[in-house]
């Protein structure tokens, strides 16, 4: 009796034992799909070859088209997902660089699979351009009127040869009122506004007449920045002479306006949102592409001040417009920049005075949000977020690139004066690493700020409105689900 009693507490004791460890386990253990599927991917082995090269065909050309004309790496990979899948290709890879845009397609054990790649040979900023393959997306992508690949591909090679909406001289205007505005936002006399755009016209020329005979953009900035600095350096003769045109008090302000126009301080911006997106590569490419051009114009600057200097002219170029800008002025340069930007990336001109309320209003509240937070990067990242929402919704109204919205307002806060303040120091004196630091860690963390406000801007605006599910695709593919 005794020994049968301890036999059914041995097996009522394991059987608790047992209980209690599938308890436990199923606490810990996981029970469903791994979160972060790897090397299982989709197989579209019922598609057709020559329409699968169709449909590759188009979005590489499409995606070449955006990253040529300014768009970002993920929306370039949300947007050949959407086509892709509009096509019925479910299992479309892309990688996108700095140069050059792959896609690849899995076609099962049975089929080869297909890879191409694509090299993006020519760079510019297009919004009009951009807007056209836009709208032939949503046409591709909408339920009600999708239409065939091959009138499709018929329609985006129409867009691509398509003349630009108005003449070059409208975009040297263009950067003529970019100047301008630039030297309005500090509150000078007006002769200094006029010789700050027709420095920038010059510019331009310099600039434009260089890259028809394929001078590096290296050498084309230093060439640039010769002949603004020679402006500057003519008046301050000028003034050593006796000569004192009127209001023409601060040279200075003409050197600074040619940097700010010439400086791409909108590719710091855009590096730092593509490092955001996840988009590593593209985003060194484009902050070295921001580094080589600003040390173009430091050497340009160096060696007109240093030939002055040598002839005995005094000459005192600085690296600041001031200390503070005040709210008219601030408002009314902005919305200058916003006018000169529009007009120098081809953005249609109907859409030219939306462009520069935006900037007007972006700066507007920059300036009443930046003594509550005086920090690096954050007053301009709360800007950069009201852009960043301004942007989708007008993209949602009217189909103006997002990017080029947003990248309006955000164009009279871009970090372009303290990237070459922080340079400019270091090519200054031995002890200029000390000076330049300081500088350089304001111009990243207002590029980084602006990138992020714009970025979380155009999120939350996504969410509000209506997510497009390619861009959450795109966003898992590159960072992986957690």
């Amino acid at each position: 009796m005794t020994d049968s009693a301890n036999d059914r507490r041995d097996v009522l004791r394991d059987r608790v034992s047992r209980s209690i460890s599938r308890l436990a386990g199923g606490a810990i253990r996981g029970l469903d799909a791994p979160t972060q599927v790897i090397s299982v991917v989709t197989v579209d082995d019922q598609m057709p070859q020559r329409h699968a090269r169709l449909v590759i065909d188009l979005c590489l050309r499409a995606g070449e088209a955006m990253l040529a004309t300014g768009a970002s790496a993920a929306d370039v990979v949300a947007t050949v997902l959407r086509i892709s899948h509009a096509y019925g290709i479910s299992g479309m890879h892309v990688d996108v660089t700095f140069t050059s845009l792959t896609v690849s397609i899995h076609r099962g054990m049975n089929e080869d699979p297909m890879s191409v790649m694509r090299i993006v040979k020519v760079r510019t900023t297009d919004y009009s351009r951009l807007q056209d393959v836009y709208r032939l997306i949503d046409e591709i992508t909408g339920t009600d009127t999708r239409i065939g690949v091959e009138e499709a591909r018929d329609s985006l090679t129409s867009i691509l040869t398509s003349p630009h909406p108005y003449r070059r001289w409208v975009v040297a205007a263009g950067k003529a009122v970019l100047a301008g505005g630039v030297v309005v936002m500090f509150d000078v006399s007006f002769v200094l506004v006029f010789v700050a755009a027709a420095s920038a016209i010059v510019s331009d020329l310099i600039t434009r007449r260089l890259g028809k005979l394929l001078v590096p953009a290296f050498f084309a900035q230093i060439a640039a920045a010769m002949a603004t600095t020679s402006v500057a350096v003519f008046i301050f003769w000028l003034r050593s002479i006796g000569i004192e045109l009127p209001g023409s008090n601060s040279p200075t302000v003409i050197v600074i306006a040619g940097i700010i126009t010439l400086l791409s301080g909108v590719g710091l911006t855009a590096s730092a949102r593509d490092a955001i997106d996840g988009y590593y590569v593209t985003a060194t490419a484009r902050g070295m592409e921001v580094l080589m051009l600003t040390l173009g114009l430091a050497v340009g600057i160096s060696i007109v001040l240093g030939a002055a200097l040598r002839m005995g002219l005094p000459v005192t170029i600085g690296t600041s417009l001031g200390s503070d800008i005040g709210f008219v002025p601030g408002v009314a340069g902005s919305a200058l920049i916003g006018v000169g930007f529009a007009l120098t990336s081809y953005v249609r001109l109907r859409y030219v005075p939306l462009m520069a309320t935006v900037a007007g209003l972006v700066f507007a509240l920059y300036s009443l949000v930046l003594p509550l937070a005086s920090q690096p990067g954050l007053a301009p990242g709360i800007a950069g977020i009201f852009a960043g929402v301004i942007g989708y919704l007008v993209y949602r109204w009217v189909k103006v690139p997002e990017s080029a919205m947003t990248m309006a307002g955000i164009i009279g806060l871009i970090p372009g004066l303290a990237v070459y303040r922080s340079l400019y120091a270091f090519m200054d004196s031995a002890e200029g690493v000390t000076e330049a630091l300081p500088a350089m860690v304001i111009a990243l963390a207002t590029g980084i700020g602006l990138a992020a406000g714009t970025t979380i801007g155009g999120f939350a605006a996504r969410r509000t409105f209506g997510l497009d599910r390619s861009a959450v695709l795109a966003g898992r593919r590159t960072r992986g689900a957690r």
